[in-house]
């Protein structure tokens, strides 16, 4: 895959770019597999706003995507590779040697016509094979891995999104994240061989604020542009500073350099925290 810039006709058109779509085997989607996707537009369910800035957008179907993959020592071959309105990855039409479909995140080199496999036991180091950690090569790059042993991925599962195996030791293994924290799973935990596909995804350019609306995205207003009623940074003449000593949410809180990860049962398996 590659960006794709278009020609500047207007000043947009001028900073926009798209990923090339010249790898999408398949344009229209696997009907037994979708799904309608109500809008939420950020609303729970008593209809109150917890999400901010969400509304509008196009209308999605939701694909049904396996990050199980539950159906052991059975080879699924590629049909096809599509595009997933719900992610920034691509995904994978696969059908079992038993004749059942399902869609899969599609590997980085993936490819019609490939066949891949998941078990519980050691098989190829092939990409888009899906074993337990245990068995994986030390510095291969993996996704989809499970936080618990069979219920399915949880992690590395963006577009472009790769873990390195480092090292097994006793009951864990230990996974260098994209963000250099180096973690423990259980090495019972299954993983696929490889990177996620659309690796470009993080260069793409919005170019124009309408675009962004399309993905219901709708407009940020700054707090400092508000009346002190509606906002601690609100308030003041002109274009003044906050006024305080540090940034401030909506409802007060401290907004920037403050830890919001606390009390979290998983911290355990964390061996060394990311880099600043």
């Amino acid at each position: 895959m590659s960006i794709k810039i278009y020609k500047p006709t207007s000043p947009s058109r001028r900073h926009t770019s798209v990923v090339s779509t010249l790898n999408l085997t398949k344009k229209s989607r696997e009907r037994s597999l979708v799904v309608a996707l109500n809008k939420k537009s950020g609303r729970n369910n008593s209809g109150q706003i917890t999400v901010r800035h969400r509304g509008g957008g196009h209308k999605k179907i939701y694909r049904i995507i396996d990050f199980k993959q539950f159906k052991f020592d059975m080879e699924a071959e590629v049909l096809a590779i599509e595009y997933d309105p719900n992610r920034n990855a691509r995904i994978a039409l696969v059908k079992y040697t038993d004749g059942t479909k399902s869609y899969v995140l599609a590997a980085e080199g993936m490819r019609v016509g490939d066949k891949n496999i998941s078990s519980l036991t050691k098989i190829d180091v092939k990409t888009g094979n899906r074993m337990p950690l245990e068995f994986i090569p030390q510095g291969e790059m993996v996704y989809n891995i499970e936080v618990e042993p069979l219920k399915g991925g949880k992690m590395a599962r963006s577009a472009g999104a790769g873990v390195t195996v480092q090292n097994v030791e006793g009951k864990y293994a230990q996974v260098k994240m994209p963000s250099s924290e180096i973690r423990l799973f259980k090495k019972e935990c299954l993983a696929s061989i490889g990177q996620v596909s659309n690796v470009e995804a993080k260069l793409v350019r919005i170019g124009k604020a309408g675009r962004k609306r399309h993905m219901g995205v709708r407009p940020t207003v700054r707090g400092k542009a508000m009346n002190p009623v509606d906002h601690p940074h609100g308030g003041g003449e002109g274009r003044h500073p906050i006024g305080m000593p540090y940034a401030k949410t909506l409802w007060g809180k401290h907004a920037l350099g403050v830890k919001t990860r606390k009390n979290k049962r998983s911290d355990k398996f964390i061996l060394q925290h990311r880099k600043k």
